[in-house]
This record gives structure tokens, sequence and C-alpha cells, in this order.
């Protein structure tokens, strides 16, 4: 089974990137600066931002949709992010470290399936996830703090 991750466009955050405090406030957010390794990964690039490194903190949706499974959270986005990552059969750095919730949805866009995954087991979860006909793309949230990481789609399905 080929699967994509991408990560969420720049563009999407554009508008706070370099934004002063008080216009950050005016979007729910707020700066923070990075402060050990592995506690504040980006959502664009789907690394984690070494420590110094100044991050956007905001509330995002990320499953838009018009049923009970409608979700959104926190998530960090960082200042210097270039052009969203993309990884094909392939998990990005932020999946290694992390326990993860991988959960199905189908077309309409409510969840059929869902796995925990320990650090290491996440393109194993994906791929029994994927192999459900029904599963029409795949979301993992980071399980501690419950913030969603990125989409997982079939390789060569829209996103």
């Amino acid at each position: 089974m080929t699967y994509r991750i991408t990560g969420l466009p720049r563009a999407a955050f554009s508008h706070l990137i370099g934004a002063s405090d008080a216009e950050l406030a005016r979007h729910n957010a707020v700066r923070m600066t990075a402060s050990r390794p592995q506690s504040a990964p980006c959502r664009i690039t789907l690394v984690d931002a070494e420590p110094g490194e100044t991050l956007i903190l905001v509330n995002h949706v990320s499953h838009d949709v018009a049923n009970p499974y409608r979700a959104s959270h926190a998530i960090f986005v960082r200042e210097a992010a270039g052009p969203a990552a993309s990884y094909v059969d392939a998990v990005p750095p932020v999946f290694v470290p992390r326990i993860l919730s991988l959960r199905a949805f189908d077309e309409q866009g409510m969840m059929i399936d869902a796995r925990l995954t320990q650090p290491g087991e996440a393109d194993g979860g994906i791929r029994q996830l994927l192999a459900n006909p029904a599963t029409a793309y795949i979301h993992a949230h980071n399980a501690t703090r419950g913030c969603f990481s990125t989409r997982i789609d079939r390789h060569g399905a829209a996103a």
C-alpha cells in the first residue's frame, strides 16, 4: 500500500509569520521559542524546531467536516518554515520519537478505525489502516498532547 504524507501549506499561515504580538493576539495565536529538542513539531515542514527557534502556536481546524468528527487543536508552525514537506512511503521526522494516534476516515469524514502506534511503528499502523478499502485518508495526532500532526493519503489520491 502506497501512501503520501504532506505538511500544511505555508501560505495558510503567511499572515502570522513575522506578525507583531498584537496581530498574533487578534488571531488567537502566540509566538513561542522552542526550549528543548523534540518539543515543538512544525506542521509545515514536519520536523521539530531546534531549541531557540521561533514558532507560532495557533488553533487549526484539521478536520473541517460537517459531522461530529470536526476537529481543531493548537499546532506549531516554524516562522522559518520553507515549503510543505512531502513523504511517499516514508514517515516524517516528527513521527519517529512519538506515540501517535492514527485515525482512519471514510469519504464522508466519519472515523471508521484507529490505531495507537509506539515510536517507530507509524509505517505499520498506516499500512494496516490503508488495507481497508473504505479508508479514504488518515489523520495522525500526537497521542500525548492530542494535537493534529498531519494528514496521510493514498499515494496518487487528492488531498
